[in-house]
């Protein structure tokens, strides 16, 4: 009997699985919290630069604040005052309405900078003055954080595949509090870059390893739900980082609330079970056995089990790959899976770098940054009910290519609506987010669907590689603005098009059965040897 009739005889969607979901959901409330963290705790609020050394007397002591401005810093074309420029002495005669003259010099601020504390109390711009010729190293920040989710996920992706899910996930829970939480008493930029890096290779642990540790104890005919279901843990987390974010207007202490539910989740660690497909494809029959009994037991099936044995479910596990340790190499060896590799490689780099430019850029549409993220947060929970009922009908391929070519289409019309028509450009890109959010949705459940059981963890991981190298790359895009005002958007709506190209490639798995080794989609079995075996 193979493992997913078994699943199907003892309830693949019962108690044991809700409470799986439900553990697994403290951890994972803390992704976006992290992985969206510099909306918040790098933003960067109005500022001018520090014009107290202009001071040469009475005369600039007894100006107001706004008449201090106009003599001493140069205004942008829009009048409204420089961010970056200060005039080398004061020009009083822009107090009368005198014309800009050509002694009227400017240079660069000399003594700092002057910043807005209405909105964000203290972020890292505000920290270490990351601002003008220093604003590539505040957008640094996030690339350097993502590329240690990159390299992360590689590695406990062949390390979870190697010792197993379990064991793994604690391994992530506490290195992510543990370096979290050190990042927040960073006492130097290099200091804070260095912790928040080992924080993103700490927290691609728990994005990949969880995932596959629900599906892989979900029943075919409930994968499609639990996909959507443990989509809606990120939602969640969006909510909670607006919540935190905009009670907590300090970046340090933003780091520590938001990073607190791992301590949840490291208490409830002993709860969670080991996956039992794992460990049968390791022939750990006896532990595959005893999950299986407690998944059966709480779902009340308990009689469905009485005739099985551990020797027996090790016959279904398919013996004849015994002893072979798998690796990444394994992703490109074969045919098949390689293509599946490749196109599922550019495909998630398109969906992560389009999600997270457009995730990345709350201020760019005219709201207050916490109304915006607010805004896009709740826009993922209709889409995701609504990505639901698509997946079951219309099935992963059409659903993936559709929404990334819905992205690049609504990317593409913010182009032309100007700036100040906030509100046609803030619904278009709340479209264009949700239909981002439901590529994401979708490529992680397309992805576990189309990797067999032995390299499913070193597959997510490889794709998750490709996703952060494209979120790491992602928010350093927007510095070609300097180039031209419409390079980033040109840039993002390129890529989701291309990428959503590139998915209509891979085979379709509504329906189909979780491959378990490498040979299931190289030398497929006919159908009727299937339903021998089924039967």
């Amino acid at each position: 009997m193979k493992f997913d009739n078994i699943l199907s005889e003892i309830n693949g969607f019962g108690k044991f699985q809700i409470k799986l979901v439900l553990i697994q959901m403290l951890s994972r409330i803390t992704l976006p919290c992290h992985f969206l963290l510099n909306n918040f705790m790098a933003a960067v609020p109005p500022h001018h630069c520090n014009i107290t050394a202009l001071d040469d007397g009475d005369i600039f002591r007894n100006l107001t604040q706004e008449q201090k401005l106009a003599v001493g810093v140069p205004t942008e074309q829009d009048g409204t005052p420089s961010s970056c420029q200060m005039f080398s002495k004061p020009k009083y005669q822009y107090l009368s309405g005198s014309n800009y003259s050509e002694d009227a010099l400017s240079f660069q601020c000399q003594n700092g900078w002057v910043y807005d504390n209405s909105t964000f109390k203290s972020t890292l711009a505000t920290e270490w003055d990351l601002v003008c010729s220093r604003k590539g190293l505040n957008k640094a920040t996030a690339t350097i954080f993502f590329i240690g989710v990159m390299l992360g996920a590689p590695l406990f992706g062949f390390l979870s595949d190697r010792f197993g899910r379990r064991p793994l996930l604690l391994v992530s829970y506490l290195s992510s509090l543990t370096f979290a939480v050190l990042s927040a008493f960073s006492t130097s930029y290099v200091m804070f870059v260095v912790l928040r890096f080992f924080t993103g290779m700490s927290l691609a642990g728990i994005s990949i390893i969880s995932i596959v540790l629900n599906v892989e104890w979900f029943g075919i005919e409930h994968r499609t739900f639990s996909g959507v279901i443990i989509s809606l843990d990120w939602t969640l987390g969006n909510w909670i980082l607006v919540g935190m974010a905009y009670s907590v207007n300090q970046w340090r202490l933003l780091i520590v609330a938001v990073t607190l539910p791992l301590i949840l989740s490291i208490m409830a660690w002993r709860w969670l079970p080991e996956s039992a497909r794992w460990l049968l494809a390791n022939e750990k029959a006896d532990a595959a056995h005893h999950y299986i009994m407690q998944c059966a037991k709480m779902n009340n099936r308990t009689k469905c089990m009485a005739t099985i044995t551990p020797t027996e479910l090790l016959a279904s596990a398919q013996s004849e790959t015994k002893d072979k340790k798998y690796t990444f190499v394994d992703l490109f060896k074969t045919p098949n899976i390689r293509k599946r590799s490749i196109c599922l490689g550019i495909v998630w780099y398109g969906v992560a770098f389009t999600y997270y430019g457009i995730s990345l850029n709350i201020t760019g549409f005219g709201l207050n940054p916490y109304l915006t993220q607010f805004i896009f947060a709740s826009i993922e929970m209709p889409m995701k009910i609504g990505v639901y009922f698509f997946l079951e009908k219309v099935g992963r391929r059409s659903g993936q290519t559709g929404a990334l070519l819905l992205t690049g289409l609504c990317l593409f019309i913010n182009m032309f609506v100007a700036k100040d028509k906030w509100v046609i450009r803030t619904v278009v890109a709340v479209l264009g987010k949700s239909m981002s959010e439901a590529t994401f949705t979708i490529i992680f459940l397309f992805t576990t669907e189309l990797y067999p059981t032995v390299v499913r963890q070193n597959g997510l991981g490889y794709t998750s590689f490709m996703a952060r190298l494209g979120v790491a790359i992602s928010p350093l895009i927007m510095l070609l603005e300097d180039v031209w005002h419409l390079l980033p958007t040109v840039t993002y709506c390129a890529m989701a098009v291309g990428s959503g190209l590139v998915a209509y490639l891979l085979p379709e798995t509504l329906k189909a059965r979780l491959p378990q080794y490498i040979e299931d989609i190289e030398k497929p079995r006919a159908p009727s040897t299937r339903n021998k075996e089924i039967q």
